[in-house]
C-alpha cells in the first residue's frame, strides 16, 4: 500500500498524470503524422512466391480495368466540340443555332452546349483552364485522358508501397476538382478514383499503425468534406462518404491488429522456441558434466587410496617420500571436494544424484535387450571393449541410447542395426535404421511433422568435448543413420 507523506497535499500532483496523458497522446500523434508524411512502407512478407506473383498480377489486371473504366466515365460534352470557329467571344453575341449557350448542370456555372438558344449572363467560365483549353480541342481531350490514367495511378502501388499510394490519391482528391470536369452523376470526381483511394486506403492502414491511420482517415474525410455544398456533392453523399471511410478504417485496423498479434506470437513462439533449445543445450551440458564428474571422480579415488596406502604397501620409503605420497593423496581428496562442489552447481535440487557408476560400452547387450523389449528390432555388432577409457565408453553408450530411442520414436518399426568398433586410435560407432513402416519415409533425428528435438544437439556437445566427429543424416533408403569417430588419446 502506498501512502501520502505527511505535509504533502493531495492536489499537488493532481494535473500531472493528465498533463502526461496529454503530452502521451501529442507525441503519438505526431509520430503518426511524421509516419503519413515521410515514413516509408514496410515490406510485405509473402507466404509463398506464388501470392506474391498473384498479387501483382492481380493488381495489374485489375489496374487495366479501371483506365477503360475512368475513361469510360469522361465526361461527353467536354470531349466534343461546343464553340464556334470563330471563338468565344462572337459566340456571346451570336446565340443562334447551332451554337448557344446552355447553363452547365453544376450549380452556379455555365457552359458551352449544343441545345436551344438561351439568355445567359456574360460570365460563362469560372476557371482559367476553360478559356486556355476550350472543349473539344486536342489540349483539352488529352488533358483529360491523361486525368483519368493519373486518378488510377495508385493502384499498382497498393502490393509494395500503399502508403506512397495513398498521397497520391489524397493529392488527387484535392487537385481534381480544381480543373472543374465534371464526371457521371456530375461529381468532381471519377467514381474509379474513389474506388481506387479507398482501396489503397485499406492496405496502407493494414500495414502501418494506428496513428498513421488515423491521420490518413481525417484528412481524406477533410478533402471530401472541402467540396461538401458545392459541385453538386451534397451533405448527404459526404455523410454516406464518412460512414463508407470510417468503415473501411475500422476494417483496416481490425486487419492489422490481427497482424500485429500474429506477429507478436510468432516471435514470442520464436524466442520459447530458442529458449528450449538453450535450456536443453544447457541441460545436456549438466548431465555431461555429472557422468565426467563421476569417471573422473573414480579415477582421483583410485589415485587418493594408492597414495594413501604407497607407504604400507611398498617398504623401505624414506621421509620425503612418504611426504611426497601424502601430498598427492591430499592434492586429489581436495580435487574430489571441488567436483563434488561443482557437480552441486550443475545438478537440480528436483533430481536426486545418482549413486550408481555411469554406464559403458559393456552394458550394450543390456540397452539393447531392454529396446526389444520395447518392440525396437535392435541388431548389435560390437566386439569386446573393455579397455575403453571410460569418458569414451559413457559417451559412446549416451549415443546409442538416443538413437534408439529417436529410432523408436520418429520410425516405429523399423529395423535397426547398431555397430560398434574401435582401433588403436578411435572407436567407431553406427546406427542406422530403416524406414517407418507404419507412415512411410522418416528419420532417426526428425519425421516430417513432427518438431525437432534436441538429441543430436547432445549427441555433438558428447563428441565435441572429446574432440571426435559426428554425422547423421538420412540413409538412401529412406531411414537414418548415425556415426561417430571418438578418439582414444584424447579421453585416455
Amino acid at each position: 500500500m502506498v501512502k501520502r507523506m505527511p505535509g504533502v497535499k493531495p492536489a499537488a500532483g493532481r494535473g500531472r498524470p493528465a498533463a502526461s496523458r496529454a503530452r502521451g497522446i501529442a507525441r503519438t500523434a505526431w509520430r503518426g503524422l511524421a509516419g503519413l508524411l515521410a515514413g516509408p512502407d514496410p515490406a510485405p512478407v509473402w507466404r509463398s512466391p506464388w501470392r506474391r506473383r498473384a498479387a501483382f498480377g492481380g493488381l495489374g489486371a485489375a489496374t487495366l480495368v479501371l483506365c477503360a473504366a475512368s475513361l469510360a466515365n469522361l465526361p461527353p460534352a467536354a470531349l466534343s466540340p461546343s464553340l464556334p470557329r470563330d471563338g468565344l467571344l462572337p459566340a456571346l453575341f451570336r446565340l443562334r443555332p447551332p451554337y448557344a449557350l446552355t447553363p452547365h448542370p453544376g450549380a452556379g456555372h455555365q457552359a458551352v452546349g449544343i441545345n436551344t438558344p438561351v439568355k445567359v449572363p456574360l460570365v460563362l467560365f469560372h476557371h482559367p483552364i476553360w478559356w486556355l483549353m476550350p472543349a473539344g480541342s486536342a489540349a483539352m481531350v488529352t488533358l483529360l485522358v491523361l486525368v483519368a490514367l493519373a486518378v488510377v495511378a495508385p493502384l499498382p502501388l497498393a502490393a509494395r508501397y500503399p502508403l506512397l499510394g495513398w498521397r497520391i490519391g489524397w493529392l488527387a482528391l484535392l487537385g481534381v476538382p480544381l480543373l472543374d470536369i465534371y464526371w457521371q452523376g456530375n461529381w468532381p470526381w471519377d467514381p474509379v478514383q474513389l474506388l481506387v483511394l479507398v482501396v489503397v486506403f485499406c492496405v496502407a492502414g493494414a500495414r502501418h499503425q494506428r496513428p498513421v491511420l488515423c491521420w490518413m482517415w481525417a484528412l481524406t474525410l477533410a478533402g471530401l468534406w472541402l467540396r461538401a455544398g458545392t459541385d453538386g456533392l451534397g451533405v448527404t453523399g459526404c455523410v454516406l462518404g464518412t460512414i463508407a471511410l470510417s468503415a473501411a478504417a475500422v476494417a483496416a485496423d481490425a486487419v492489422s491488429s490481427r497482424r500485429r498479434a500474429q506477429q507478436a506470437l510468432a516471435g514470442q513462439a520464436e524466442r520459447t522456441e530458442l529458449e528450449a533449445a538453450r535450456r536443453a543445450v544447457l541441460e545436456e551440458r549438466a548431465k555431461i558434466a555429472r557422468e565426467m564428474h563421476d569417471v573422473v571422480a573414480h579415477h582421483m579415488s583410485l589415485i587418493a587410496v594408492r597414495a594413501e596406502s604407497a607407504p604400507y604397501r611398498l617398504a623401505g620409503l624414506s621421509g620425503p617420500v612418504r611426504e611426497e605420497f601424502g601430498s598427492l593423496s591430499g592434492a586429489a581428496r581436495e580435487a574430489l571436494a571441488d567436483m563434488r562442489r561443482l557437480l552441486r552447481v550443475l545438478r537440480h535440487e528436483r533430481e536426486p544424484a545418482g549413486r550408481a557408476p555411469p554406464p559403458q560400452l559393456t552394458d550394450l547387450p543390456v540397452l539393447i535387450e531392454g529396446a526389444r523389449q520395447a518392440g525396437v528390432l535392435v541388431e548389435l555388432s560390437a566386439p569386446a571393449l573393455d579397455q575403453v577409457p571410460s569418458g569414451v565408453g559413457v559417451c559412446a553408450y549416451r549415443i546409442v541410447q538416443e538413437s534408439l530411442s529417436n529410432a523408436g520414436r520418429h520410425a516405429p518399426g523399423a529395423a535397426v542395426s547398431v555397430s560398434v568398433g574401435h582401433d588403436a586410435n578411435a572407436v567407431v560407432l553406427r546406427v542406422a535404421n530403416g524406414p517407418a513402416v507404419p507412415v512411410g519415409p522418416a528419420g532417426n533425428g526428425h519425421r516430417p511433422g513432427h518438431p525437432p528435438g534436441h538429441g543430436l544437439a547432445g549427441m555433438r556437445e558428447r563428441v565435441a568435448l572429446l574432440g571426435g566427429s559426428l554425422t547423421a543424416g538420412p540413409s538412401p533408403d529412406g531411414g537414418f543413420v548415425v556415426s561417430a569417430v571418438l578418439p582414444l588419446g584424447a579421453a585416455a
